[in-house]
């Protein structure tokens, strides 16, 4: 191995080149000194590039941007084109998945990937004898974060995996061993604002003058091995024997293709039992004839997914047999012995996969068992320091897996451990939600004496809980209060607001506070928590030092507003059971209500006053009139009347009030649901606002 120095450029601090034993001697320059080549300097280099973002989904963009780079030079006919098989693809996808993954991981700041096809070199290879003889792709992952070291495990690590290598390999990737082992050339260049890792693969093309390269044979024991063969450099630690058997350094196009492919299937899953169902998919029949994972639930399992009391507990979370008849006494044999961290174990060390006993036949083979023997092996699933399960496999008529084949399932069994850890940790977010959201909910809606009611309430779509809220509930002394609010703003903080108005509202109604003293109040204790929220954000700068800003968590709930329109009113049903009832309402910075007579007319009953929480000392006044029987007073939310079609919103022209008078005759149920209906049929696509209304309706009048 050579390695050689250089500071090819005024920026560079340091440049760096290693070709692997049996390479081509010099192989590229490295980013420095590999931009275009004009007039006699040699061919031009097609290049291609692409800036990605610092998140999970880089190193899938990544690995479809090398194959359409790929696909597109040849596609161009472009010189040495021809020599871009799909083995120098799955090549090139792998390096780049692990130096992309390396770099959002580590250094955490935007990627960019340039991919360049130099072609067979003219004079340039005659002036430098250690020039690479053959055309190649190179590969440059360049990122921000120029004094972060690469985080890899180095050539001279220990050959039993003991320190902090050992410590590492749960997390660690392979990075550069990888890199060394696979391609031609590589280096790292340093600069003052980016640090760039480089690598080469040639390109099988004739080049007069190149020679050939001679591939090593690859031996083929039998049908395991021809269809599971991985190079030993894909696993996750150097715990094998030191011996190498011949062709042991290639890597075969299947196994990498393999493992970047369960990657993507294994990221895109958000529940823990589908992604240990997806990786027994990828495992039998590939690599084994069945396979079992067992899962830790504790508190992390998904609801209604059999979660243990404690996280020691595991459960059986599914079988898979390449025979499906087999799988039921497979399923028998393996609840019997469930396994277990071996003795000595820390629960946050790096995984090790280790042969498992043979599960016990029940009733012999002959019975109708699932397999006579072979080997089987365990491989734990650990993500994050933590155990989260045991990933069971086996195969018949063996005395044991090859240690490829064990390197590439360690391999393996780190991605889905990751995906259940990412999966779980969705459910636990999820659970979290759907218990605020009931919360912040009424969890019933009050029956008023001879007054019908209905409520619809849909948040917009994608939202776990919406910024609109409503309640009916019974106040004492033969009164009943109704609320529809509109927090402004949206997400979690929106919701905080909800479930601060909604108490304050029952509470003082049931105090006796009249509608005009309710919001009084309320406006009141809306302002007091908005100016507490500046203290707060003003508080953190200070302390954090002059010029400081404070964290982005306590600036962002500080800028939030924290406004409330609300429509607040209360029904006193006319006593000896005739029928109608006396309503006080108010509306503050809310759509005004509306009132369906019996003759069909639509009448406004309230007027506009002061959003709440904008003026601290600001007074609202309350409305009263009778609900005569058979009339209906309707609430909504802006969600409703600003509805958009283009540029038309659902209450130009009183619409709302046209609609309104549409369902004249309706009960509160089927006008509830009329109006919900013309409000979804008014543009085609799903509204962009929670949608919420409120009918009430007083019984009798004509028939």
């Amino acid at each position: 191995m050579r390695t050689t120095t250089s500071s090819p450029r005024d920026d560079d601090v340091m440049a760096t080149r290693t070709t692997r034993p049996g390479g081509m001697r010099g192989g590229a320059r490295g980013p420095a000194a590999a931009g275009s080549v004009t007039g006699s300097a040699g061919p031009a280099v097609r290049a291609r590039s692409v800036r990605l973002p610092g998140d999970p989904q880089a190193a899938s963009a990544a690995r479809q941007f090398v194959r359409d780079s790929f696909a597109e030079w040849t596609a161009q006919r472009l010189p040495c084109a021809e020599g871009l098989t799909g083995r120098l693809a799955d090549e090139t996808v792998l390096l780049v998945s692990e130096l992309v993954t390396n770099a959002v991981v580590h250094a955490g700041t935007t990627v960019e990937l340039r991919c360049r096809l130099d072609p067979a070199p003219g004079r340039e290879a005659e002036a430098d004898p250690g020039a690479a003889a053959l055309p190649g792709v190179v590969v440059e992952v360049s990122d921000r974060h120029p004094t972060r070291p690469i985080r890899a495990r180095e050539q001279g690590a220990p050959a039993d995996g003991a320190g902090a290598e050992g410590a590492a390999a749960e997390s660690g990737g392979h990075g550069l061993r990888l890199i060394s082992a696979v391609a031609e050339s590589w280096g790292i260049t340093y600069h003052r604002a980016m640090k760039t890792v480089w690598f080469r693969l040639p390109v099988d093309v004739d080049v007069p003058g190149a020679g050939e390269r001679p591939e090593p044979e690859i031996p083929y024991d039998d049908q395991l091995q021809r269809e599971l063969r991985a190079a030993e450099l894909l696993a996750p630690a150097a715990r094998r024997p030191a011996r190498r058997e011949p062709g042991a350094g290639r890597v075969d196009n299947g196994a990498l293709s393999f493992l970047a492919e369960a990657s993507d299937l294994l990221s895109g899953q958000l529940d823990a039992d589908q992604v240990a169902a997806l990786a027994a998919q990828l495992i039998v029949p590939r690599l084994a004839d069945w396979c079992a994972v067992w899962l830790h639930d504790g508190d992390g399992g998904a609801p209604g997914r059999g979660i243990a009391a404690s996280g020691e507990e595991q459960r059986l979370a599914g079988v898979w047999h390449a025979s499906e008849s087999r799988t039921d006494a497979l399923r028998a044999a393996l609840e019997k012995q469930p396994p277990d961290v071996p003795a000595g174990a820390s629960p946050g060390s790096a995984p090790a996969a280790a042969r498992w006993p043979w599960p016990d036949e029940p009733g012999g083979h002959e019975s109708g068992g699932y397999e006579p023997g072979g080997a089987a092996l365990a491989c734990p699933l650990v993500a994050g320091g933590r155990r989260l399960g045991t990933l069971l496999l086996g195969r018949g008529g063996l005395l044991g897996f090859p240690d490829d084949v064990v390197g590439l399932l360690e391999d393996l069994g780190r991605r889905v451990a990751r995906a259940v850890a990412t999966a779980r940790a969705y459910s636990r977010q999820e659970r979290i939600s759907q218990v605020l959201q009931r919360r912040l909910l009424p969890r019933g809606r009050a029956q008023v004496p001879g007054v019908e009611s209905a409520v619809v309430y849909e948040p917009r779509e994608g939202a776990w809980a919406g910024g609109d809220f409503w309640d009916l509930f019974e106040a004492g002394d033969g009164r009943w209060c109704f609320a529809l609010g509109d927090v402004c703003g949206s997400g979690p903080e929106a919701a905080a607001v909800t479930g601060l108005a909604r108490p304050v509202l029952r509470l003082l109604a049931r105090d006796g506070f009249g509608v005009a003293d309710v919001l009084d109040r309320l406006n009141k204790t809306m302002a007091r928590e908005a100016a507490d929220s500046v203290a707060a954000v003003a508080a953190a700068v200070a302390a954090a030092g002059a010029g400081a800003e404070a964290p982005v968590e306590i600036r962002e709930e500080g800028e939030q507003a924290r406004f409330l329109s609300l429509l607040y009113g209360e029904i006193v049903p006319h006593p000896g059971g005739s029928g109608g009832a006396r309503c006080t309402l108010a509306s503050a910075g809310h759509p005004l209500p509306l009132v369906l007579g019996t003759d069909g007319t639509v009448r406004v009953v309230a007027a506009p006053q002061m959003l709440l929480g904008v003026v601290q000392d600001a007074t609202y006044v309350s409305e009263s009139f009778d609900l005569c029987p058979g009339e209906t007073l309707l609430c909504v939310t802006d969600g409703v009347t600003e509805r958009r079609s283009g540029r038309r919103l659902f209450d130009d022209e009183d619409g709302l009030a046209t609609a309104l008078a549409a369902g004249a005759g309706l009960d509160a149920t089927a006008l509830a649901d009329h109006l919900r209906n013309t409000v979804h049929a008014f543009d085609p696509t799903p509204p962009d606002d929670d949608l919420a209304l409120l009918v009430l309706k007083a019984a009798g009048g004509p028939a």
